[in-house]
């Protein structure tokens, strides 16, 4: 059957308008609609920032949630199996700093483009963008750092300790019951942020590229010791083995009143500040002290552990260039600044720092905030094995308590081995 040329032009017309409704997920409005895969962050800020550059973009594109669960493997978990089979529907990704290579090894970040990376680049700790890159490429976005400080009990210890040493020595003068110290060492992450961060304090490093172990053994030897010491010390916590960042928090703010606790130091991030003001806000909020990260070596300078969220665009994305339009506004500096007052999670630009509002945010510690994150040691994510490197960390060294602070050389040993078994594995689960 043959069309006239009115039943002709109507056919190309009801075509055009059916392929135009099958757009690329476009939303009503006619904009992008790009899918951001994060974990649900309490305070909200991810959303409030989103919702701001949604509508800043004059349509071009609007930011949607699909949340993670709260623990970040979980996380990884499933962005890896999303990323492996090629899932197309995810634009922006909320990544933990230590993913950043095995990602990029993997194939599954697009590359931040030069111009965007010049702007997202600017005046960001250098510590930070360390933990964006693969390569000397820059593959995430940074959007907003944290790290750990020493918080301690000013009604107890008249001047912070500047090393691990004088701290234990300080508390065990205290004895247990008012002298405890709350770390990290459970069988989890947090026990490879205190391994690394006294390896790199004491001098040398787990890794000096990709595939290559370095852990030169004096000063790795000084660092295992200091975990013998914590470990052994009749003021550790009853936990020890089992801690992670909150219970050590519990563990500072202690019961109740009238009873009192017993910790006086803790290795915490700045979440701990805002929990002691709302739960003990009479017997332990007004004694809080803050002071930077010890040090191994009075000679040598502390080495902080450095965390946050980057964003990364994935290999995926059928909307590459609104995903970096978005990530760039995401991480402009007052939206920066929105994350930080919502949820009190550090900038990543230094500048940020002379702002009033992060002296509220941070009362009488900011500046130890910033040097905490310009002095940071990342871990060694440069691996794209980091999750096996992880791993091997923590079976080496945990529980703690098997390391003898006179005889580190048997925990060393099994140290080196499981890391050299670790960067040599192939594979990324």
């Amino acid at each position: 059957m043959k069309l006239g040329r009115v039943g002709a032009a109507i056919l190309v017309a009801v075509v055009a308008l059916a392929i135009a409704g099958c757009g690329d997920d476009a939303p009503s409005g006619g904009g992008t609609e790009l899918t951001w895969f994060i974990f649900n962050e309490p305070s909200g800020a991810p959303q409030k920032i989103a919702e701001r550059c949604s509508e800043q973009s004059g349509g071009r594109y609007t930011i949607k949630f699909e949340l993670l669960p709260n623990e970040a493997d979980q996380q990884r978990e499933q962005l890896v199996r999303r990323l492996g089979a090629e899932d197309d529907t995810m634009d922006l990704l909320g990544m933990d700093v230590v993913w950043t290579g095995e990602f990029a090894n993997a194939g599954w970040l697009a590359p931040v483009p030069p111009d965007v990376a010049k702007t997202v680049s600017d005046k960001v700790f250098a510590s930070v963008l360390e933990t964006a890159r693969f390569k000397d490429r820059l593959y995430t976005v940074p959007i907003w750092s944290n790290t750990q400080l020493l918080w301690y009990r000013k009604d107890r210890v008249p001047n912070p300790p500047k090393t691990w040493d004088e701290m234990l020595d300080q508390a065990e003068k205290l004895g247990p019951n008012k002298g405890r110290f709350q770390i990290q060492a459970n069988r989890y992450e947090g026990l490879v942020v205190l391994a690394n961060q006294l390896i790199e304090s004491a001098g040398t490093s787990f890794l000096s590229g990709p595939t290559t172990v370095k852990l030169d053994k004096e000063p790795t030897l000084e660092a295992l010791r200091i975990i013998g010491r914590l470990s052994q010390s009749r003021v550790a916590p009853t936990n020890l083995t089992t801690s992670d960042e909150d219970s050590a928090r519990l563990g500072f703010e202690g019961p109740a009143p009238p009873g009192e606790s017993t910790t006086s130091f803790m290795i915490n991030y700045p979440f701990v500040f805002p929990s002691a003001k709302t739960n003990r806000p009479k017997n332990v909020f007004p004694n809080i002290g803050v002071a930077k990260y010890p040090q191994v070596d009075a000679d040598k300078p502390s080495a902080p552990p450095i965390g946050g969220i980057n964003i990364g665009v994935s290999k995926f994305s059928k909307h590459p260039k609104e995903a970096f339009e978005a990530a760039q506004c995401l991480v402009k500096p007052e939206n920066q600044l929105e994350v930080a007052t919502l949820g009190g999670l550090p900038p990543v630009r230094s500048d940020l720092y002379d702002q009033p509002e992060i002296e509220k945010i941070y009362p009488g510690f900011a500046d130890v905030i910033r040097e905490s994150i310009e002095d940071a040691a990342p871990r060694p994510s440069i691996s794209p094995a980091y999750q096996d490197l992880s791993l091997a960390i923590q079976r080496a060294l945990h529980p703690t308590t098997k390391i003898d602070p006179a005889k580190a050389e048997q925990a060393y040993d099994e140290l080196r081995e499981k890391v050299e078994q670790a960067v040599k594995r192939e594979g990324l689960l």
